[in-house]
C-alpha cells in the first residue's frame, strides 16, 4: 500500500524530511528503501510475519531501524494474536519472535529490541496491546534521542575537520530517525560548511541511492564516489574523517559494518586519515569478546551476478558477504550515546556497559 505520511515525527516533536519507519497506532508504515530513489513508497504492515519479510528482503535495513521495526512487529503480533485468544496468544506471539530473530543474523540491534519486548512481555500487568505498543515506541523516541546526541558529540570530535567521506547509509533511513554517522554529518554541517563524500557502496548501491537522497532532502551537498575512488581521494588530501555506522561492535572494539568498510579502514590507516565509528550502545554486542566471532550474513549471489552466469552448475559465481569486520587498531574513535571511546584497540567499549 502507498502512502504519504505526515513529516512531523511523532516521537519527538521534531521535523524529519526523510522517515524509515512511520507507526500509525494499530499499524506500521514502512519505507520500501529498495525503489528510492525514484520513488518513495511506504508499505503498511499490521503482522509481525510482514514485518520479518520487510527485514528479510531489506525493505528496511540499518542495524538501529531493524530493531525498531522488530519491536512494531512484536507489538503487532499481540494485537493480533490477543485479539483472537486472550488466553493463548502468548504461544503466538513467541512463535513470531523467533520468526523475527531468523529475518537478519548480524544485526545485534534485532536481538537486542527483542530481548527488551521478551522481557515486557513477561512483566505485563495491564493491557497487553497497549503495554507493548508503548514499549515499542519507547524504543524508537530513545532511537531518536540518542542519535542526536552522538551527532553532537562527533560533531565536537570533528572540530575544524572538513573532509568528510562515508560509506552504506547510516542515517535516518537506518534508524529512527536523524542517524548515526550521517547523524554527526548533520550537526557538523550545521556548525560550518563541510565537503562530504559518499561512497556508492556496491552491490546494494546504498551509498547512491540512499545517502546522496537523504542528504540532498536535507539539502546538504554531498559528492558521490565511485567505491575504488576513495584512495585516491586520500591520496591527495582531500578526506580528514571516515565516518561509519556499525551492524555489530564486539567487546574489544572490532566493529562489523558494510562490505568495504574494513578496505577503507585499511586505506585510512596508510593514509593518516581517522575513522570515526557511530553507534548506540544496543549495537554493543558485550558477550561476544572480538570481531572473529560475529557471524556475517551471506546473501544471494544473484543478487550482483549476471543472469547469464546465473545457472546452476556454471563455472561462474559470485561470493556475496553482507559485511565485514575492522579491527579495533583501525578505528580512532567509537561514538556513542554514553560516551566515546578514543583508541578502543588500548581497551575495547567494556567501559560503556551499565
Amino acid at each position: 500500500m502507498s502512502s504519504s505520511p505526515n513529516k512531523l515525527n511523532v516521537y519527538s516533536g521534531t521535523q524529519y524530511l526523510v522517515h524509515a519507519l512511520i507507526w500509525q497506532g494499530t499499524q506500521l508504515l514502512v519505507l520500501d528503501q529498495r525503489q528510492l530513489p525514484e520513488r518513495v513508497h511506504y508499505d503498511t504492515f499490521t503482522t509481525a510475519a510482514e514485518v520479518a519479510e520487510a527485514i528479510k528482503t531489506m525493505r528496511v535495513r540499518g542495524a538501529p531501524a531493524i530493531g525498531i521495526a522488530a519491536a512494531y512487529a512484536v507489538a503487532l503480533s499481540v494485537q493480533q494474536h490477543y485479539a483472537i485468544n486472550n488466553t493463548g496468544w502468548q504461544q503466538q506471539v513467541t512463535a513470531d519472535i523467533a520468526l523475527l530473530a531468523a529475518s537478519r543474523p548480524t544485526a545485534v540491534n534485532l536481538f537486542w529490541a527483542l530481548s527488551l519486548m521478551q522481557e515486557k512481555l513477561a512483566l505485563i500487568t495491564g493491557s497487553p496491546i497497549v503495554e507493548m505498543i508503548n514499549q515499542a515506541v519507547e524504543i524508537h523516541q530513545q532511537d531518536i534521542a540518542a542519535n542526536q546526541q552522538m551527532g553532537e558529540m562527533g560533531a565536537d570530535i570533528l572540530a575544524d575537520a572538513q573532509g568528510l567521506l562515508t560509506h552504506c547509509n547510516a542515517g535516518a533511513l537506518a534508524t529512527g530517525g536523524y542517524g548515526t554517522a550521517l547523524g554527526v554529518i548533520r550537526s557538523a554541517y550545521q556548525r560550518k560548511a563541510r565537503t562530504v563524500f559518499a561512497g556508492e557502496t556496491r552491490p546494494w548501491l546504498q551509498g547512491a541511492r540512499l545517502t546522496v537522497w537523504e542528504l540532498a532532502e536535507d539539502n546538504i551537498p554531498v559528492t558521490l564516489i565511485a567505491d575504488s575512488a576513495a584512495a585516491m581521494l586520500m591520496q591527495q588530501g582531500k578526506i580528514d574523517w571516515i565516518i561509519v555506522g556499525a551492524d555489530r561492535i564486539a567487546a574489544n572494539g572490532d566493529v562489523a559494518n558494510k562490505i568495504g568498510t574494513y578496505s577503507l579502514a585499511v586505506l585510512a590507516k596508510h593514509h593518516g586519515v581517522k575513522v570515526m565509528v557511530v553507534a548506540p550502545v544496543s549495537t554493543i554486542d558485550f558477550n561476544m569478546q572480538e570481531g572473529s566471532q560475529i557471524v556475517i550474513e551471506q546473501r544471494a549471489a544473484s543478487e550482483f551476478l549476471p543472469d547469464c552466469y546465473a545457472q546452476e552448475g556454471g563455472v561462474v559465481s559470485a561470493w556475496n558477504p553482507v559485511f565485514d569486520v575492522t579491527p579495533a587498531e583501525l578505528i580512532s574513535v567509537i561514538v556513542t550515546e554514553r560516551g566515546a571511546v578514543f583508541n578502543p584497540f588500548q581497551q575495547g567499549v567494556r567501559e560503556l556497559k551499565k
